[in-house]
């Protein structure tokens, strides 16, 4: 049986309506593919403190936690993930890559244009077809 991995991701907008996008170092599972920015969910940890934790811990930035956007899990070869997707803002510090190879803000019309991991496809294709509003 697969293991299941319980994964927040962030949903972070920009004052330019645009949204953060994470390369996948080469060096991690899924190599080279995008990623909302985000982790494990921990034992004993609610899924708002894990990605405001997450984001700390690998973009440097402070956030603020707004609301569940998407959720969605995907069976990959090894293991099944539950991505949760939240919509948050940065409140605190510029985001710095320190797991990743790059960060890009992006227009929610031209996600569409980077290779995503499958697992955050779903959140793409929901992004894209929203329109931007405040706070998603």
């Amino acid at each position: 049986m697969k293991k299941t991995v319980k994964v927040v991701a962030a949903i972070i907008e920009n004052a330019q309506s645009e949204i953060l996008c994470a390369l996948r170092s080469p060096d991690m599972a899924l190599p080279n593919l995008w990623e909302f920015p985000g982790g494990k969910v921990e034992a004993n940890e609610d899924i708002f403190s894990a990605l405001q934790r997450e984001i700390l811990e690998e973009l440097s930035c402070t956030i603020e936690t707004d609301r569940l956007f998407h959720e969605h899990t995907h069976e990959y070869e090894t293991f099944i993930i539950e991505l949760i997707c939240i919509t948050c803002r940065i409140v605190e510090g510029e985001p710095i890559p320190k797991e990743h190879s790059k960060l890009i803000w992006l227009k929610r019309e031209n996600l569409d244009s980077l290779k995503w991991a499958p697992a955050d496809l779903p959140a793409v294709g929901t992004l894209i077809n929203q329109p931007t509003q405040k706070g998603l």
